[in-house]
């Protein structure tokens, strides 16, 4: 005869169920405020992911933009402007100015508005129409395409900013920027589209931001 009555097996049986159920919360406890160290992704594995021949290969594409008329020729060497698409120096004798918005009694906005003027040689507009100022010139004209790479990512010259995606900030979306695509009058347009531009500077920017040679 067992020594454990039918009762007895019962209580038992009762109490694993118990003790089960509780274990099975404090496991699920500890599973849920576990850190899954496997997802976490740092600074060292995306460097590490950079293609420096795609980086070099994308900005090679983007410069073409920096380079035409519709960038360059308002970040020209000296403190006189270019116009027109051979980039010649501005009539009316127009300079940079400390701020580059030109000088007392010629500043940009008194010639280009907020919009581009309809009309043959009426002049170009977009709200705060300016240059880079005097002490961050941002030179475009007559670098090579590594000597201007160089330039966007020294904060010394590119107004400060400290890293690649803080130096091309200023292309997304900025009106001074955008308009280059829509400059009226039959004025020709950089030889990429805006979206283009954009996808081959992000790219540089996610590859390290390598220079070409």
């Amino acid at each position: 005869m067992s020594i454990f009555s039918n009762k007895t097996f019962a209580k038992l049986g009762v109490v694993a169920v118990a003790c089960l159920t509780l274990a099975g919360f404090a496991l699920s406890e500890r599973l849920e405020v576990s850190p899954v160290e496997g997802s976490v992704v740092n600074e060292a594995e995306i460097a590490a992911s950079a293609d420096p021949a795609k980086a070099k290969a994308a900005f090679n594409e983007a410069v073409k933009v920096f380079f035409s008329a519709r960038c360059a020729n308002c970040h020209p060497a000296g403190d006189i402007p270019t116009q027109g698409d051979e980039m010649t120096p501005h009539a009316q004798g127009v300079t940079r100015g400390k701020d580059g918005k030109g000088v007392y009694g010629m500043t940009c906005t008194t010639c280009h508005q907020d919009s581009n003027l309809e009309g043959e040689h009426m002049p170009p507009g977009v709200p705060n129409w300016h240059m880079p100022p005097a002490n961050q010139k941002m030179v475009f004209q007559g670098l090579t395409a590594r000597q201007l790479c160089i330039q966007l990512k020294d904060p010394k010259r590119n107004g400060g900013r400290k890293t690649p995606k803080e130096a091309i900030h200023h292309l997304e979306g900025d009106p001074l920027v955008t308009w280059a695509w829509t400059p009226g009058n039959g004025r020709s347009v950089p030889p990429m589209s805006y979206e283009d531009f954009m996808k081959a500077m992000n790219t540089w920017v996610e590859n390290g931001a390598a220079c070409p040679e």
